[in-house]
């Protein structure tokens, strides 16, 4: 990798993370570049539309990092109930260990930039239906009907990250655990029906 990719990335990472822990309002520009360790004028060079171009290539990078971790933690599992409380689980550890919203969620900037900006808006709204699309497509593979997946991965979506929401503010998990048992339970109703 040459020096100028080296920086745009070491900005994108930086500005992904300050952007998940922090917010978009509250992480400055003078912060994504301290934080990078890039060179003052690179941002510029490589987001010459500033701050919102920055957070829209931030979003997808932190979605795609989000994507996988939940791909990997689902693949991990052949029961689908078994996966997602496994994925709540490892929320909550991170949270435990004080990583904060890293990799687990784009809500911060969501709710921060919906009204202010429908690029950012509609960036975070694909994110938020890939997600779904991965858990609806495990829920397919359990043998649930297309239609039924698509409600249910939407549900288990808006749990998880409502259940995060409420578990950073709370500084505590119990929301976490709440809709971990409560997925499993609707989900066992799909799974066992005869």
């Amino acid at each position: 990798m040459n020096s100028k990719t080296n920086s745009k990335e070491k900005i994108l990472r930086a500005a992904s993370k300050l952007f998940q822990v922090k917010g978009y309002n509250a992480t400055g520009l003078n912060e994504i570049l301290k934080e990078s360790g890039a060179p003052k004028g690179s941002l510029y060079y490589y987001f010459p539309n500033g701050k919102e171009e920055l957070a829209l290539a931030a979003i997808k990078l932190s979605s795609e990092s989000i994507n996988n971790r939940l791909k990997i933690t689902l693949d991990e599992h052949k029961d689908p109930i078994e996966a997602i409380q496994c994925l709540i689980k490892n929320i909550i550890q991170d949270l435990e260990k004080g990583n904060k919203l890293l990799d687990m969620s784009i809500s911060l900037i969501a709710l921060e930039t919906y009204l202010s900006s429908e690029q950012l808006r509609k960036t975070c709204c694909e994110a938020f239906a890939c997600l779904q699309k991965i858990y609806t497509e495990k829920l397919i593979k359990s043998g649930i009907s297309r239609n039924t997946a698509k409600e249910l991965g939407k549900f288990i979506q808006i749990s998880v990250e409502g259940a995060i929401t409420v578990s950073v503010t709370e500084n505590d998990s119990s929301a976490l655990l709440t809709i971990s048992k409560q997925i499993g339970i609707l989900l066992n109703s799909y799974l066992h029906k005869k």
